[in-house]
């Protein structure tokens, strides 16, 4: 009876070694490619991350939203030339110039709204240029080695049925947290460039409203906006660099749970400082 008990409990415990031993090989696969793959998308700009989606944004600005735009530029033309002839008393101490004035606004204000969209992508531009010049400097590896797994295997062997089945479990969950968080970094990452496109769609509108100091602020604010969004991909760089350098410094002892979890830590961290990267670069910028 006790060696047909013997033989049940070890058949559980090769069953339960090789399924964690399944559970962990390519655990860090999917983090890894999502992690690694950062710094060429954040380094992109948005006419080469997507050239079908940018042309469609641009159709969609210029045919759209520039007839828009183009009424809203006229009425605060119109009210900028009512300002600035009833500003002097009424007509009362009329100058010429301040037609000519007037004039040169206009003029700026038309070249603005047409070239607003050149004008947003070379914010980019520069933003790309920034956090193409880092990304060189962030040197270390981001990926989870998996030739830890051979000195995991030999110490999974050797581990009594009840702290198996408790690391089969662990292993499951920690499976399915890593893979939640590659798709959470994919959707922080593809996120930021699905923005970018729909803040440039709207771009002649705000644009519209530089002739005009009051209503200017609505202008700065949205290039404030531009701006942040474009630097947003060098503060995700330096998370990056962050979480290479912590990585890195984990080292798998006889404690293979804690060791586990150390790292899925991190990426939990890194997962969190990627999510702030945009509310800190608006911030930065003085942008909201």
């Amino acid at each position: 009876m006790n060696t047909i008990l013997e033989q049940i409990t070890e058949w559980l415990k090769e069953m339960l070694a090789t399924g964690v031993m399944d559970n962990l090989t390519g655990l860090f696969d999917s983090v890894n490619t999502e992690v690694g793959a950062i710094a060429s998308e954040v380094g992109t700009t948005p006419a080469n991350f997507s050239p079908g989606v940018f042309s469609l944004i641009r159709n969609l600005s210029e045919s759209v939203i520039m007839p828009v735009a183009g009424i809203i530029l006229t009425f605060i033309c119109t009210w900028e030339l009512i300002q600035l002839l009833i500003e002097h008393n009424n007509l009362a101490n009329f100058d010429t110039w301040l037609i000519f004035k007037w004039i040169l606004k206009t003029f700026v204000a038309v070249m603005l709204i047409s070239n607003c969209f050149n004008i947003t992508m070379a914010v980019f531009d520069v933003a790309q240029s920034v956090v193409s010049s880092s990304g060189s400097l962030i040197m270390a590896s981001t990926a989870v080695d998996d030739s830890m797994l051979a000195s995991m295997e030999a110490t999974v062997s050797s581990m009594e049925l009840g702290p198996l089945f408790g690391l089969y479990m662990q292993s499951m969950v920690i499976q399915l947290t890593m893979s939640a968080l590659s798709v959470v970094i994919f959707v922080i990452v593809y996120g930021r460039m699905v923005e970018i496109y729909l803040m440039t769609s709207l771009a002649p509108i705000p644009f519209a409203t530089f002739g005009n100091r009051e209503q200017s602020q609505i202008g700065q604010n949205y290039l404030r906006s531009l701006i942040a969004l474009g630097f947003q991909g060098f503060l995700i760089l330096v998370c990056v660099g962050i979480y290479a350098v912590l990585i890195q410094s984990v080292s798998v002892s006889s404690d293979i749970i804690a060791s586990l979890w150390g790292i899925v830590g991190y990426t939990v961290l890194l997962v969190f400082t990627l999510f702030k990267t945009g509310s800190l670069a608006k911030s930065v910028l003085n942008a909201h």
